[in-house]
């Protein structure tokens, strides 16, 4: 089989390539814009003319698109994360590859869920801002378009190559300085928001195994468990062996709620600022919003994944913060 990946050089994208190298039935090609891509296109410019004229002539059974932005603004957004994907399928419906295609969606789509809840596919979207609102146009593109598709929507994804710009990559740089420097407590703020997250890695075989299966329309991908942000910082200190004290400043926006679990050695509550004593060092606190436009709350239901691609996550939380830790702690 082959498989044309676009996206091959993200952080999602990396894994992805991994994943289908080891599949001894799968021939690779990847098409992206960096040079060590196959084939060099850029979607946000390029023509869907041309990029049929390239499917015709490599006939992939498969094409797995994990190109996009997250960062930028709504106009960025838009040619990179639903203009790339209307060229997809355009180029797709005009070609006799007859390929099926996998396109990675993301959570934001859903925007903020009821605190507690699950998020099942059949959930009506009410992305909170621009990224959301354009990973939601290229979904319906797709599902539109008439194309052998699947949708798979990857919740908080983590573990090796987390973007530093990220929740969980600023958290690890910011426990690292912390270390490297000697300070005996860490302050943070915006720890209060609940995630899904899912190792990079399960999110490679979700898409390994959607390649495979017949499956269309939307399957969410996740862990299925809403995580604090606190309890992973919590985690992360563990792993990365830091004795310090992680000081929670109150976060606009986002408030936690009543009965907080202070029961991590390595976690105390602080409402408002910390003591400081006089001439004491005490280093600027690190904020950590979530861009995403989600509130406070995501839960993925993920029974779909399961039913129809057979698939659950294997990896825990604390075994991708390891791996986020261990690349922040090469730069000590």
């Amino acid at each position: 089989m082959r498989v044309l990946l676009i996206g091959a050089n993200g952080f999602i994208g990396r894994f992805v390539a991994d994943r289908l190298l080891a599949d001894p039935a799968v021939q690779l090609t990847a098409l992206g814009r960096g040079d060590d891509a196959d084939v060099r296109f850029d979607l946000a410019t390029g023509s869907p003319g041309a990029l049929t004229r390239f499917l015709d002539a490599v006939h992939p059974g498969v094409v797995v698109n994990c190109a996009g932005a997250t960062r930028g603004g709504a106009r960025e957004l838009t040619r990179h994360n639903t203009v790339a994907v209307a060229t997809v399928c355009e180029a797709l419906r005009r070609s006799g590859c007859g390929a099926r295609l996998v396109q990675i969606g993301c959570s934001s789509e859903y925007g903020p869920s009821q605190p507690g809840s699950s998020t099942a596919e059949d959930a009506v979207p009410r992305p909170g801002g621009p990224y959301g609102v354009s990973k939601l146009a290229a979904t319906e593109l797709v599902l539109g378009s008439g194309l052998d598709a699947v949708v798979l929507r990857v919740f908080s994804p983590a573990g090796p190559g987390t973007p530093a710009g990220s929740p969980l990559g600023r958290l690890a740089e910011a426990m690292r300085r912390a270390m490297q420097s000697g300070d005996g407590e860490l302050k943070l703020g915006g720890l209060g928001a609940q995630r899904d997250f899912v190792d990079v890695r399960d999110v490679a075989r979700a898409v390994h195994a959607a390649s495979l299966s017949a499956a269309q329309g939307v399957i969410n991908i996740g862990s299925g468990r809403a995580v604090r942000l606190r309890d992973a910082a919590a985690i992360l200190a563990r792993v990365a062996g830091y004795g310090g004290a992680l000081h929670e400043l109150d976060s606009p926006g986002v408030h936690a709620p009543h009965g907080v679990h202070t029961h991590s050695p390595h976690l105390r509550t602080a409402i408002g600022h910390p003591r400081s004593g006089d001439g004491d060092h005490h280093p600027a606190p690190v904020a950590f919003p979530y861009p995403d436009g989600c509130g406070s709350w995501q839960q993925a239901d993920v029974r779909t994944a399961r039913d129809r691609l057979g698939w659950r996550p294997r990896i825990n939380l604390e075994e991708s913060l390891a791996d986020i830790w261990m690349e922040a702690a090469c730069r000590i």
